[in-house]
């Protein structure tokens, strides 16, 4: 495997892998007050970033990344089609900012790996040999259980 690339913002695009770019006008950011622990700058401050992308309607994606997205976003995927990330990890909106966008870069590249095909094997004849054994074997003992006879 290649060694891991970090997304990089350039030229209003967050570049992903060579191939894919994410244009400025797909993402859209939306900073909204935090919960949790921050005292008083938690009911002042809104550092929490809703970062959302428009996948669906995305020229960037070819269309299987798209559907190993879907699969990879679950809940986050809304109807329309787009990934919706919240991250509160900070009190720093900057820093929330960059890892909602570091989250969703991981996301999309993962996405980019094509699952290896799984080819079907046939035992070997050998275990199946043992695995019948094994159950002749269970069928006795379970056969030699039950109500005892009296000979009387």
């Amino acid at each position: 495997m290649g060694k891991r690339r970090r997304a990089a913002y350039v030229d209003g695009m967050l570049r992903i892998t060579d191939d894919i770019a994410l244009q400025d006008w797909e993402l859209t950011e939306q900073f909204v007050r935090a919960s949790g622990p921050g005292g008083q700058n938690v009911n002042k401050v809104a550092t929490a970033v809703e970062l959302r992308f428009e996948a669906g309607r995305s020229p960037s994606l070819p269309p299987p990344v798209k559907a190993r997205l879907k699969r990879l976003a679950g809940r986050r995927w809304t109807e329309d089609g787009a990934i919706v990330l919240k991250v509160d990890e900070t009190r720093s909106q900057a820093r929330n900012r960059d890892i909602a966008r570091r989250r969703l870069a991981d996301l999309v590249r993962k996405a980019t790996e094509k699952p290896k095909r799984r080819v079907p094997t046939k035992p070997t004849r050998s275990s199946v040999r043992r695995r019948l054994d094994t159950k002749t074997k269970r069928g006795q003992v379970k056969a030699m259980r039950g109500s005892v006879d009296d000979g009387a």
